[in-house]
């Protein structure tokens, strides 16, 4: 019998009860995820939404943004999350992305991301949601909304701009778990 995947959550701030609920109805075993420590022994780590700026203060205060930087797994980070990841933060993914650009709260709304490679679209709930402002060169494109990435995959990280956790459409969790079985295999070779 195989075992499930242990995936973390960073639960410091943000929508991480979502995240582990959907990671839990696709059968993975969820660690909350707020010491350093707790990363051991995981498969891969999500990085919710949130504040961006609440999350990297208590990431320092806990010493966990040494440890994030070190993580070696696959890593799913949505909106805050693709921020606390990006170049200007923890420097771990090859992307910049401008906080709020796609409106404040007030402007928050849903629409449908377009998916490479797949007819259906993904209803996205972007709520102060971050933008794409500069991609590595190795970066793939995964979504766009009006043309613009949204969803992007850098290696072993799975980025995106919305809340894929707020809906009851699981395709991007899915692909966050095959990625982490691939990553877990590559590193145990």
């Amino acid at each position: 019998m195989e075992r499930s995947l242990r995936i973390g959550v960073l639960a410091l701030q943000g929508a991480y009860r979502e995240h582990a609920s959907a990671l839990r109805k696709l059968g993975a075993a969820v660690v909350e995820v707020r010491l350093p420590e707790e990363l051991d022994g995981l498969d891969g780590l999500v990085i919710p939404g949130g504040e961006s700026t609440t999350i990297m203060r208590l990431a320092e205060l806990y010493g966990l943004d040494h440890a994030l930087r070190s993580y070696t797994g696959a890593v799913f980070g949505t909106c805050a999350g693709m921020i606390v990841l990006d170049r200007e933060h923890l420097d771990v993914a090859d992307l910049v992305v401008d906080r709020n650009a796609f409106g404040r709260q007030v402007r928050s709304f849903e629409a449908d991301v377009d998916l490479v490679g797949d007819e259906i679209p993904l209803h996205g709930v972007f709520i102060r949601a971050p933008r794409i402002r500069g991609l590595g060169e190795g970066v793939e494109v995964l979504g766009e909304l009006d043309g613009e990435p949204v969803l992007v995959r850098d290696g072993r990280l799975l980025l995106a701009s919305f809340h894929p956790e707020l809906t009851d459409d699981l395709r991007v969790h899915e692909l966050f778990m095959t990625m982490v079985e691939e990553v877990s295999r590559v590193g145990s070779l």
